[in-house]
């Protein structure tokens, strides 16, 4: 009691029309499959966009020869590389499992296709943490 006038905390609640879904489960979800994570919060079309737009990049990253980075070198700008590769999750496993990608970059529209796949990685990331923050509670729709 402030004043003589009291005072009241909003606790954020989860979302409602989607009881039962955790909030890790949608942020690792979200991470391994582009859009699972709203998908998961039943907002398909936005799930939808999500997974178009960053299957999409990630396809052209791979068609223009892009590089899909690896964990076993020490330079940083590698190391980013990686982490937004690897943000692209299924996609990034994927793409190292059937040797999809070059390990170097040869020609200038390579360069391009590298940025495509690093982008699309970071583009998964910030929608698996808005998934996350969709069902706990802390983002409105």
């Amino acid at each position: 009691m402030i004043g003589g006038m009291t005072t009241q905390v909003q606790v954020p609640a989860r979302l409602v029309d989607s009881p039962g879904v955790s909030p890790t489960l949608v942020l690792v979800a979200g991470w391994l499959i582009p859009g699972a994570g709203h998908f998961l919060l039943k907002k398909p079309i936005r799930g939808g966009l999500l997974l178009v737009s960053i299957v999409g990049m990630f396809v052209t990253g791979i068609a223009l020869q892009g590089k899909i980075y690896t964990p076993n070198t020490g330079d940083l700008l590698d190391i980013l590389g990686f982490a937004g590769d690897l943000g692209a999750g299924i996609l990034y496993f994927l793409a190292r499992l059937l040797d999809w990608g070059h390990s170097s970059v040869t020609m200038a529209v390579a360069d391009y296709g590298t940025k495509f796949l690093v982008v699309s990685g970071l583009l998964n990331i910030i929608a698996a943490v808005d998934a996350h923050s969709l069902a706990t509670g802390r983002k409105a729709s």
